[in-house]
């Protein structure tokens, strides 16, 4: 059984910058994301979080319920996040050239791209058909919040590039980036994404609403966010040095990710009874979080 503020945490490591310890792991491309305890759950490295029990369990132990790798990065192509266009032969373009002023994805997971009709990237797949031409859209999440280590994600989607003839708006064009492979790399992990997988998922119900959102708990809700660290079980000590402040990261239908930042600088997951859908389940899963917080 879930409860409110069934938690997951980080692994320990070193944070020289800030002379401080920092509970977070870092991928590749930098961005800190949770490490469950592999020991202690006798998981093997590299075996898919996927295989879980009927009760969302691995090896008896409760683990947080999660966005699949697919929903997370059509969330992030859907997103309003920064991004840009990378085609192979325009490196040299200036890179604000190579910036879509929109995008969306299509019913068959293409991913459609509006550029100015006379930029780099128009001239370039004007005449290509077919896979002529490669390209990768590459999109950075970056947290709408004040908060160390900003950065909460990118997505990459590859495939070829083409021209979609006719109904373009007057001085624009839309390309249709035809999704060949896909991958993430955020505050959950590293995956690869299989094109049939991207097609068929759906972005999170909260994400046009996220950073409004998060801003909104961090001005008004301070003390609330502050306040469930003690659903921390048998890390409240540890994790409640005078000092640290909480700031709300992220948000999604299954749960509340927030940084507590201080003299050890941790992220700590809080799920939901139940996955939300809208605004007004959010609002009750929050109350509901706090309430078990306060009591």
């Amino acid at each position: 059984m879930s409860r409110p503020g069934n938690t997951t945490r980080i692994t320990d490591g070193p944070d020289k910058r800030r002379g401080t310890e920092s509970t977070e792991v870092r991928s590749a491309h930098g961005q800190p994301r949770p490490c469950r305890d592999r020991e202690a759950n006798s998981e093997p490295a590299g075996e898919p979080d996927s295989e879980l029990n009927e009760h969302g369990r691995h090896n008896g132990l409760e683990i947080a319920r999660m966005p699949s790798a697919a929903e997370r990065t059509r969330t992030l192509v859907q997103s309003t996040c920064s991004s840009v266009l990378l085609i192979p032969g325009l490196e040299q373009a200036p890179p604000y050239a190579l910036v879509p002023g929109g995008r969306a994805v299509g019913q068959d997971g293409e991913v459609l791209l509006v550029f100015p009709e006379r930029s780099p990237a128009v001239r370039a797949a004007a005449p290509a058909h077919d896979d002529e031409l490669s390209a990768v859209l590459e999109v950075t999440d970056v947290a709408p919040v004040a908060v160390p280590h900003r950065i909460r994600g990118r997505a990459w989607v590859s495939g070829w590039l083409t021209r979609v003839p006719g109904g373009d708006r007057p001085g624009s064009a839309t390309l249709r980036l035809e999704t060949g492979s896909a991958s993430v790399d955020d505050l959950w992990g590293a995956e690869s994404v299989e094109p049939e997988a991207f097609a068929a998922a759906r972005a999170d119900p909260l994400a046009d609403h996220e950073a409004e959102l998060l801003q909104h708990l961090a001005a008004a809700h301070g003390s609330e966010v502050q306040l469930l660290r003690r659903l921390l079980d048998g890390h409240t000590g540890a994790y409640s040095a005078a000092g640290t402040a909480a700031v709300p990261l992220a948000l999604d239908r299954f749960g509340l990710r927030v940084r507590f930042v201080g003299p050890r600088t941790f992220d700590a997951r809080f799920d939901f009874l139940e996955p939300v859908e809208d605004i007004g389940g959010l609002r009750r899963a929050m109350h509901t979080l706090f309430e078990a917080a306060a009591g």
